[in-house]
């Protein structure tokens, strides 16, 4: 080893210089050698183990063989040793002589895992056993630590039960082999199903038992029959256990303990696609006449269904029937389904599906019981006090059209059935609820074309008397746009009418005028006498005529009546006989106002 070769090489050169110069050659040369032989003793017999670190010893010399097939000693045998060195100094003599002595890190188990042990040494297993008993809580630590203990407290060869938890073991590695595995996680809505293949106490969380004493199968009965025979044992027995491990995470031995996690919520359990729809695209076209085109798509299974839809012969027609089943496994139920089928997929495939099936065909191919109105002689609905039409049950064979008109009354017997299958494989149906079925385009056809053409009635009527409202609405609109002249044309009718009534009145009054006008003349007649009237009408209508024309031309009579001294003489002239004078006069005085121009003499006033 290099720090002994140089222990030694030091040691030499420190005896070298104490010895004296003049001291014989031999003697220096055995002095020498005791001295090395000292220190490497010494180097010999002391190891310093890491905190991180375990010593394992394996003992050369001085020792006996080990006996029995036995592989680690614990008395001192050659061979791998039970004890171990922990960390820090060992002094022994001779130690790195005796034994060859190996550093091991500390067995590190992670969080979330659980470390699996095999011993490589130890009581060999029972013909019954295929893993060893597990180790007393209270003796665990010290099996699992002390290897000493474990081989004389009759500690098992082979794997083990007992696992070690999160954490960090000096372990003695010739004696176990360590395996680091993930925990058990049971997540919420989700339970175990354990089955194991040892007969031991049993610390679950919620499965805690001492050792069982029976072991005895545990069964089922059920008043419906049929249900299927399961070998569950009580908990603690090997087999599959009657009851189930609650959510949580657990450092179970997965090598001893299968844990079959059932899902407990409820699932929708789809049966839907795998068909080729046939329907007839129906058009209208602007004078109102409908046309049909068949057309034909595939309906795929979706990614989540279950299966495809069930295919069923009603009335000589086929019909894809699609559905949704609700199940539910209880807690109480998961061990007898991972027993009888093996898991909730396994159910499904195996027992449910088909049974939906079975069911579903014996339903629709058979009769069924609705209510229908009961009628008169006449084929009239009979009524109640309210009005109502009275119903009957009738029991009758099941018709294609029912899918659609009585889908309740064929869900409820295919769900009652249904879910007796379901109870027989420990499945709780909730409900069966049909989806759409697959219907023969044949037979709603018709129905279509009648519900078309009553829609397209309706929206006729329902666009003639838009059309209807549109015109009168145009009139009002026009009317608004138009009301000043509207009322300007309502006020000429109204002045019309009153200038109408006017003018017949005026008339009437003309009339009974001219009447009374001509009473009055033909009694004037009477009296002047006819000649006499003429005249005197002539008179009066010339004067009338006047005065309408003073009336219209008011002007002419104002200059009339401002220029009328011009029209009567200011002096009067006296000619002829009945002058009182001499005629002479009276010719004078004109000749002379002429000559004046018409001006009064400057001695006598105008």
């Amino acid at each position: 080893m290099p720090n002994l070769e140089a222990a030694i090489a030091k040691t030499q050169e420190r005896v070298k210089r104490m010895m004296p110069k003049s001291m014989p050659g031999t003697f220096t040369l055995v002095l020498a050698a005791l001295l090395v032989l000292v220190a490497w003793m010494s180097v010999m017999s002391f190891v310093h183990v890491g905190k991180d670190e375990t010593g394992q010893l394996v003992r050369i010399y001085f020792g006996a063989d080990l006996k029995g097939g036995a592989i680690i000693a614990t008395n001192d045998e050659k061979g791998p040793q039970a004890k171990i060195l922990p960390p820090g100094f060992h002094f022994q003599p001779f130690l790195r002589v005796l034994y060859d002595v190996t550093m091991e890190d500390v067995v590190e188990i992670p969080s979330g895992s659980y470390g699996y042990l095999v011993a490589v040494d130890g009581q060999p297993l029972r013909p019954d056993q295929t893993y060893a008993d597990p180790f007393a809580p209270s003796e665990t630590a010290k099996m699992i630590s002390e290897a000493t203990h474990f081989l004389t407290s009759g500690g098992q060869k082979g794997p083990q039960t007992t696992v070690i938890t999160p954490g960090n073991y000096r372990l003695n590695r010739f004696l176990w082999q360590v395996t680091p595995e993930e925990a058990t996680d049971i997540p919420p809505g989700r339970v175990g199903v354990i089955k194991s293949n040892v007969h031991a106490k049993v610390d679950f969380g919620n499965l805690k038992t001492d050792k069982p004493a029976d072991c005895s199968l545990t069964r089922r009965t059920r008043s419906i029959g049929g249900e299927l025979a399961v070998p569950l044992v009580p908990v603690g027995c090997i087999g599959i256990w009657d009851k189930s491990l609650n959510p949580g995470q657990y450092y179970i031995n997965r090598h001893v303990y299968d844990v079959t996690l059932v899902n407990t919520r409820v699932q929708a359990w789809e049966y839907r696609g795998g068909f080729t729809r046939r329907f007839y695209k129906l058009t209208v076209n602007q004078e109102g006449r409908i046309t049909q085109e068949e057309q034909s798509i595939e309906v795929p299974v979706p990614p989540k269904a279950k299966h495809e839809a069930v295919f069923l012969k009603i009335e000589g027609w086929t019909v894809a029937q699609q559905l949704r089943a609700l199940v539910q496994v209880t807690p109480e139920n998961a061990p007898f389904v991972v027993a009888s089928v093996g898991g909730i997929d396994e159910v499904e495939d195996r027992i449910i599906f088909p049974a939906v099936q079975s069911v579903i065909r014996n339903v629709l191919g058979g009769t069924i019981r609705v209510a229908t109105t009961i009628l008169n002689e006449d084929g009239d609905p009979i009524l109640d006090d309210d009005g109502v039409p009275r119903m009957k049950m009738i029991t009758r064979p099941t018709h294609v059209l029912d899918l659609i008109e009585n889908r309740t009354a064929l869900e409820d017997n295919v769900e009652r059935l249904v879910r007796i299958e379901g109870e027989k494989a420990g499945i709780d149906i909730k409900e069966i609820r049909f989806l759409d079925p697959d219907l023969p385009p044949e037979l709603l056809i018709a129905r279509k074309r009648e519900q078309l053409a009553e829609q397209l009635s309706k929206a006729y009527r329902a666009e003639q008397a838009a059309q209807i409202d549109r015109i009168a609405a145009e009139q009002t609109r026009a009317t608004a746009d138009q009301q000043d002249k509207l009322v300007d044309a309502q006020i000429e009718v109204k002045r019309s009418e009153q200038f109408a009534i006017a003018r017949s009145n005026e008339g009437r009054g003309e009339r009974d005028k001219l009447q009374l006008i001509a009473e009055g003349q033909k009694a004037q007649a009477l009296v002047l006498g006819e000649d006499r009237v003429v005249e005197l009408r002539k008179f009066e209508f010339a004067v009338g005529r006047i005065l309408d024309f003073f009336e219209a031309n008011p002007g002419v009579l104002e200059a009339a009546l401002t220029n009328a001294h011009k029209f009567v003489p200011e002096r009067v002239f006296m000619i002829g006989e009945g002058g009182g004078g001499n005629n002479l006069a009276g010719a004078a005085g004109i000749l002379g106002d002429f000559l004046s121009g018409g001006r009064p003499p400057p001695d006598k006033p105008q």
